[in-house]
């Protein structure tokens, strides 16, 4: 029901509303992803090539072309600790923005952990036990999938080594706290614990890492050992997957509202927020000729849906991982240490790419200093503080909503406010004081990554 006391501003749905399946998109694609390939030999993986890493379960959902796969009622369970999430009208930003453009967005901050990342890491604990796995090793860009991991972890009585990315390690240390709290333990990547982080500080000892970098430590950690599976927080199919539960929930939530959106906006890193979001509209697009417009939004300093070359590449740095056909700037890229560190990802999701490639998709890329301004206009209006990733998908979504008022055009805008930013104050700092930097497009170090790109 929508909440009376707040005017019809917050539409909110009781547990048995949470979605009791998840959708794959891979079911209506007009177009067929391409397959995984495998590094050594250039041919498509098995599920055999991927068992050392995930649990068999997980393989299945990786490569399944079911529209819909069965939520397990013990993950349905944990879900109902935060789930379903609240959908908001945005009327006081309307207000501020002066705008006939109607603004909703989805809020997953009321996860546990500050965002959305617990969709996918309950289902991957709970697989992992079910397995038999006692161990996962993971990494984590700004923390919030590490926290939704070592979340997991202690619902399901699993151990968790978390790879955080060094820039992020040092300017989120309350995020490194939140997951010891959990239980998990917390290493900067690169680390001095594999083999491959030694590698990188001995050529670089100042690096302040990336995801490929810590995704490649993760992968090294959970492949060395026969207790522990390798845990991912985006790109993958089964990831982004499990994430439609949002945009389920939203559907519905909009038919409460009465209208449906013209344009929807979610940030992307690796896509796996987007996906959540999108995907169930996405669906409809496909099946039943809904016109949704669905825009990407990603930082300038790693953009690779808007400057990447779609190819296929390794998913990290070191070259572990199978290769796979995505939108990429290069996995040597390392992006520049922006506060959107759950943003600074050098490929994206393939799902995602092959749906910008074919053009059911747009993208823009967005400088820090823009987003910060949007995230600072929509506290000021609407009370929640967002996370610096989703701050790039909230300044797309206002943009279109000035659009709107300047073409005189009533228009209906969902994005996905898919975190707090209650552990990203130094960065709103920074921002207040004049002192955050916008990062240009470095084409020169993404030309020398890109030459890199193995041949298929």
């Amino acid at each position: 029901m929508a909440s009376s006391d707040s005017r019809q501003t917050k539409f909110i749905l009781d547990e048995s509303r949470i979605p009791r399946t998840w959708y794959n998109i891979a079911a209506d694609l007009p177009v067929a992803p391409s397959p995984p390939l495998h590094p050594g030999t250039g041919q498509p993986i098995g599920p055999d090539d991927l068992a050392p890493l995930f649990p068999m379960a997980l393989i299945g959902q990786e490569v399944s072309a079911e529209r819909e796969i069965e939520i397990p009622e013990p993950v349905r369970d944990a879900y109902r600790l935060y789930r379903p999430s609240p959908l908001y009208r945005a009327h006081r930003l309307e207000r501020a923005l002066d705008t006939p453009a109607h603004i909703y967005y989805k809020y997953e901050g009321v996860s546990p952990a500050g965002s959305h990342k617990p969709n996918t890491a309950i289902p991957q604990a709970f697989y992992s036990r079910e397995a038999g796995v006692r161990r996962i090793a993971t990494e984590t860009g700004a923390g919030q999938w590490g926290s939704a991991m070592a979340f997991a972890g202690a619902l399901f009585d699993l151990e968790v080594k978390v790879y955080m990315v060094r820039a992020s390690y040092d300017q989120k240390p309350y995020r490194r706290i939140l997951m010891e709290t959990y239980g998990a333990e917390v290493v900067a990547s690169p680390s001095v614990t594999t083999e491959y982080g030694r590698k990188v500080l001995s050529e670089t000892p100042g690096n302040p890492g990336s995801l490929g970098i810590a995704i490649s430590e993760a992968v090294e950690d959970a492949a060395t050992r026969d207790d522990t599976k390798y845990a991912l927080g985006s790109v993958l199919n089964h990831v982004l997957l499990h994430q439609t539960v949002v945009g389920q929930e939203a559907l519905e939530q909009m038919e409460m509202a009465g209208e449906m959106p013209d344009v929807i906006v979610a940030c992307t890193g690796g896509g796996s927020n987007f996906a959540g979001l999108t995907f169930p509209f996405l669906g409809r697009n496909f099946r039943e000729g809904a016109g949704h417009r669905i825009i990407a939004a990603e930082p300038e300093a790693a953009p690779s849906l808007t400057r990447g070359v779609y190819a296929y590449d390794f998913g990290d740095t070191g070259r572990l991982t199978p290769l796979i056909k995505m939108h990429t700037l290069g996995a040597d890229f390392i992006p520049e240490p922006i506060h959107a560190g759950g943003l600074r990802y050098h490929g994206m999701a393939p799902l995602v790419s092959l749906l910008k490639e074919h053009g059911f998709i747009e993208a823009r890329s967005i400088h820090q200093r823009a987003s910060f301004e949007a995230g600072v206009a929509f506290a000021r209006a609407e009370g929640i503080l967002p996370a610096p990733e989703p701050t790039h998908a909230l300044r797309v979504a206002m943009d279109e909503a000035i659009a709107a008022r300047e073409a005189g055009e009533s228009k209906v805008i969902l994005l996905n406010l898919c975190g707090h930013g209650h552990f990203d104050l130094a960065s709103y700092e920074r921002y207040l004081q004049g002192s955050l930097e916008d990062y240009e497009y470095p084409t020169e170090k993404v030309e020398a990554a890109l030459a890199g790109l193995p041949t298929v």
